[in-house]
């Protein structure tokens, strides 16, 4: 995707996240431009998830089926291990970024693998962290890609789904 452009929003429950999904479809947005990042690794059974290169994921956890529904519309999902934030779930082109970063040894300055993929799309540090914070506290991102217009549509969308903020980031 060569638009950097984004609209990345923050959510208190995955039900206030997955509904403003819903709100996203409805009106339009392209799932495959949308990434949700998210904490889930309370379960009753030790192994939480794996991905495999047939980009099917298994998982289980107490917001399996949250997750799973997720799996049929985003592009690609992954579970990672961020050292500072723990584990992470996360579906949509930002598992390539991740990945990407890792590949590379894209480490920038102090940032996780999580914080270099999203530096490495243009969004400032101080904004990185605040995003990392939000991780750590259970928290749920949904991240908008796209053209301009279709972030500033996507915030919008976002905003009137309850998120706690939204901030665009453009290239």
């Amino acid at each position: 995707m060569s638009d950097k452009n984004m609209v990345v929003s923050v959510f208190n429950t995955h039900s206030e996240a997955e509904a403003a999904i819903r709100e996203l479809q409805k009106a339009g947005f392209n799932m495959k431009q949308l990434s949700v990042v998210g904490k889930d690794y309370q379960t009753d059974e030790h192994v939480v998830g794996y991905y495999n290169t047939g980009d099917r994921v298994k998982y289980w956890g107490k917001l399996g089926a949250f997750w799973g529904g997720l799996w049929g519309f985003l592009f690609g999902s992954a579970f990672f291990f961020v050292p500072g934030i723990g584990p992470l779930v996360v579906g949509g082109p930002l598992v390539s970024w991740i990945v990407g970063a890792l590949e590379g040894a894209a480490i920038v300055g102090g940032l996780n693998a999580f914080g270099a993929a999203l530096y490495s799309l243009g969004i400032p540090k101080d904004s990185i962290v605040k995003y990392e914070t939000s991780l750590k506290s259970d928290k749920f991102l949904l991240i908008a890609h796209g053209t301009l217009e279709e972030t500033e549509k996507a915030k919008k969308i976002l905003e009137a789904a309850n998120c706690v903020e939204a901030c665009l980031h453009s290239a």
